[in-house]
């Protein structure tokens, strides 16, 4: 499917690895040139170089830059890098980080810094960006939410907190654009099989002396899982199409929402 996005500059934040990865790699595919964004150089220049090898026909330019979100240094940091390449188009508020913690371990520090990465950075990329796209009155923002957002597990109390953050902070963005051509969404995911995911469950896997796929089975029959439709892991890829779509100018009218990519995993109509 054409997605219409030759032409655009696409910039995702924490794009080397999972979901942010491979929303990278669909926009590339679909033509847009597109900007990765990781901590590591090295981890940068290699998915650069991936990326072009795999999509060789892409008639889209895929450049990279390093810079860690979690303060206002490596955000603008990013943000010159971007402005060096040119208009931004797409904006990607894709990086961010979890842990599992019950709530009266969590201190202070670990409230703080996901804070920092989970939530500030998307503000201050959003806040860069915006002011051209509104000259330019075409532009596309979209948050990477979770179904934590609508279901927070109390084992998680601090990251669901970031991801409810974005979702209101995409709202009032979207509030914005009024009679523009600038859509501003958050797609809310499903827990998908990252790198991170696969990482956790192996880790918790060991602990509990099972496999993984005991473990995969146990989480979707019996844990938080249950209420999934489609009891699987999401993959990184089904994310990545279904940003791309909201993307493009054939979502146009989708503004201000919080579609769900989650399986079903949330009980609710609305």
């Amino acid at each position: 499917m054409d997605l219409n996005l030759r032409g655009k500059r696409a910039i995702v934040s924490g794009s080397t690895l999972g979901i942010g990865r491979s929303i990278a790699q669909v926009l590339y595919a679909e033509g847009a040139d597109v900007i990765i964004n990781g901590r590591n150089q090295d981890t940068v220049e290699k998915t650069v170089n991936e990326m072009q090898k795999i999509q060789q026909l892409s008639p889209g330019k895929i450049s990279g830059c390093a810079a860690d979100l979690s303060s206002a240094e490596g955000a603008a940091k990013l943000v010159n890098f971007c402005e060096k390449e040119g208009q931004i188009d797409i904006l990607i508020n894709n990086v961010g980080i979890f842990n599992i913690k019950e709530f009266l371990e969590i201190e202070d520090e670990d409230w703080q810094s996901i804070f920092e990465l989970n939530v500030m950075s998307a503000v201050r990329l959003s806040r860069s960006f915006l002011p051209n796209m509104l000259n330019n009155n075409w532009g596309r923002i979209i948050f990477i939410g979770s179904d934590q957002s609508s279901k927070p597990n109390p084992s998680m109390s601090h990251y669901a907190m970031t991801k409810t953050a974005l979702v209101s902070i995409s709202r009032s963005l979207s509030e914005l654009t009024k009679s523009t051509g600038i859509t501003v969404n958050t797609v809310q995911v499903a827990p998908t099989w990252t790198d991170g995911v696969k990482t956790f469950i192996e880790q918790m896997a060991n602990k509990e002396k099972t496999t993984v796929q005991e473990m995969t089975k146990a989480y979707f029959s019996e844990g938080e899982g249950q209420t999934s439709l489609i009891q699987r892991w999401a993959s990184p890829s089904e994310i990545g199409n279904v940003v791309a779509f909201l993307c493009s100018p054939l979502a146009s009218a989708i503004n201000g929402s919080a579609p769900r990519a989650d399986g079903g995993m949330v009980r609710s109509l609305f």
